[in-house]
């Protein structure tokens, strides 16, 4: 078995002081793939950096307390991948690839364009760029697994509040239909929504904190394990955990028939 996790953290040093390295080790997870570091080197603990049973990987944003993404693997990879070889999306740490013989694990983080017009632009422009990695990545002849923040609720399913953020980032027609392309002209598979395609609100794993979000439960999915299709086939369950809260996103973990 295969056990993957994905967790925003909104923070790794605030997420600690939540119990996240307490928790860590009663998961038996063989990758967790962290986004939102908010932190560079010089913040990380050697607890952070390398928990008990794991090697730590990272790929920090050059702004202080800023985005940043890393993966805790029990294995040592063949290659380490920091960033998709654009100088101005790199420096926002927004891309982890772990190389092993027939498998990659990668850490994502998309930009969110809620602050403003600008940095809806600066979305759009690492979609671009991103679609066409993907299309690479697609054809490397490894099973990829892509967890991660994708800051996009792919259908009405996936968010509360549908209808009030049609026009909002995150829900715009043209986020939407970008991550339709993902799926069906590149091949790649929404593991959590191929496991359970109905709609239910226990697939959330984001909640605003402005008004009573996570009380109500008015949340989006916008994590994701997002698979080529030979291992996504092989998931066997995912959950959402919910009983303690590490930031204002949820982890999400899936188990695959496959041998890490």
């Amino acid at each position: 078995m295969l056990r993957v996790i994905s967790a925003n953290l909104n923070g790794i040093r605030s997420a600690v002081t939540k119990g996240l390295l307490d928790w860590l080790p009663q998961q038996q997870a063989d990758f967790v793939c962290l986004q939102e570091l908010k932190a560079q080197a010089d913040n990380m603990t050697a607890d952070m950096l390398n928990p008990t049973g794991y090697y730590g990987y990272f790929h920090y944003a050059e702004k202080k307390g800023y985005s940043g993404v890393g993966i805790y693997a029990r294995q040592q990879p063949l290659q380490i991948i920091e960033g998709l070889g654009v100088p101005e999306i790199d420096a926002e740490g927004r891309y982890l690839e772990l190389v092993y013989d027939e498998l990659s694990i990668i850490s994502v983080y998309l930009p969110s364009g809620s602050s403003g017009d600008h940095r809806q632009a600066a979305k759009y422009v690492f979609m671009e760029h991103f679609f066409g990695h993907l299309a690479t990545l697609a054809a490397c002849g490894r099973q990829v697994i892509l967890c991660g923040d994708w800051n996009i609720a792919h259908q009405e399913i996936d968010l509360k509040n549908w209808k009030g953020n049609r026009k909002n980032s995150g829900f715009l027609p043209e986020e939407r239909a970008w991550l339709t392309k993902v799926f069906d002209e590149l091949g790649w598979k929404d593991v959590y929504r191929s496991l359970y395609p109905e709609a239910t609100d226990a697939a959330y794993t984001w909640w605003s904190n402005r008004g009573q979000a996570w009380a109500k439960n008015v949340g989006w999915r916008i994590d994701y394990q997002i698979a080529t299709p030979q291992i996504a086939a092989t998931a066997t369950s995912a959950a959402i955990y919910k009983d303690q809260r590490f930031s204002d996103h949820a982890p999400l973990t899936i188990d695959y028939d496959w041998a890490a």
